[in-house]
């Protein structure tokens, strides 16, 4: 049902452009022609109408905050909104889903460490939809990895929960594949951040698998999120501005292309899923084996790129 609604959605505000709501080329952007950014709407709405049909509910301080982030997110993609009132706004979905979940069983450490966390993934999902088919691979393969690892931890309803997501993102990326008919824009990119930490959070509590999964599953994009931010605030720049600068956006500008670099995301986002799902039922070192295998590919495939792509502006 995710799927079909999705793509019927999708289909319908592409052919018009319904609401009106056009990503227009600028000096940071990656693409050179006026695109509808509604498509994050059509993927959430697809995701809500069929959970709305499964046999388990969600908490809902997650479903609410979904369709709260959505609004907000949508709001700025039309209006554009001051980042301080969408700032708290994440700081307050964040901190009720952490408070909700985990303050009573693990403590205020646990849950403040986690609203953090939650708050990042947010923000650094949105980041990362930057390229056409990205952000859509990532929920497509994350939230497939996250219905496969509780199937087979016996958790069915939970499974579905995230299938509905991927079957969402699949019926989008049919529309996102370059050259991309349509945007997820906020609206799309701030709900998969927050629901692929608020359920991999969910997943641990809920014993399906390590905290470590969901990281190691979504580390493609936290990696070069984080590392991107980093350098940014070490070099004193306006972290919130936006900008060309994260590795998969230099790739695009040199002679890889929003489809090549699509692929290889791809092959990377797979390749970090299915080692999530096999190591968690390895022995601790052989755990931390893999995670120091992945920091390793990251450091190396970073330190490539320093060397070979240009910084935007120089």
């Amino acid at each position: 049902m995710a799927f079909t609604v999705t793509l019927a959605l999708i289909w319908w505000l592409i052919k018009g452009n319904v609401l009106k709501a056009l990503d227009h080329p600028n000096l940071r952007s990656l693409h050179t022609r006026p695109v509808p950014r509604t498509g994050g709407l059509g993927m959430v709405s697809g995701i809500l109408a069929s959970w709305a049909f499964l046999p388990v509910t969600l908490p809902f301080s997650v479903s609410f905050g979904v369709a709260l982030l959505t609004l907000i997110s949508f709001a700025d993609d039309v209006f554009g909104l001051r980042v301080v009132g969408r700032l708290l706004v994440h700081v307050a979905v964040a901190t009720w889903f952490s408070v909700v979940l985990l303050f009573e069983a693990h403590g205020w450490m646990i849950a403040t460490i986690t609203t953090v966390a939650i708050i990042w993934m947010i923000n650094l999902y949105n980041f990362m939809d930057g390229s056409d088919g990205l952000a859509g691979g990532m929920a497509l393969i994350g939230f497939s990895c996250y219905g496969l690892t509780a199937w087979l931890a016996g958790d069915e309803s939970f499974a579905m929960i995230n299938f509905c997501i991927a079957a969402a993102a699949a019926a989008f990326l049919l529309f996102n594949f370059h050259p991309a008919s349509i945007f997820m824009g906020d609206a799309g990119a701030i709900p998969l951040g927050f629901l692929a930490a608020s359920l991999g959070v969910t997943g641990w509590t809920n014993g399906l698998w390590p905290i470590w999964l969901p990281v190691l599953v979504f580390s493609p994009f936290i990696a070069d999120a984080s590392v991107t931010l980093l350098k940014r605030t070490l070099r004193r720049e306006k972290i919130w501005q936006a900008h060309r600068e994260h590795y998969y956006q230099r790739l695009v500008q040199s002679s890889f292309g929003h489809r090549n670099i699509a692929l290889l995301g791809y092959i990377l986002m797979l390749a970090a899923g299915i080692s999530a799902m096999w190591a968690m039922r390895q022995e601790a070192a052989v755990q931390l084996g893999v995670g120091a295998v992945w920091g390793g590919v990251y450091l190396i495939m970073m330190i490539i790129s320093e060397r070979y792509l240009d910084r935007p502006g120089d």
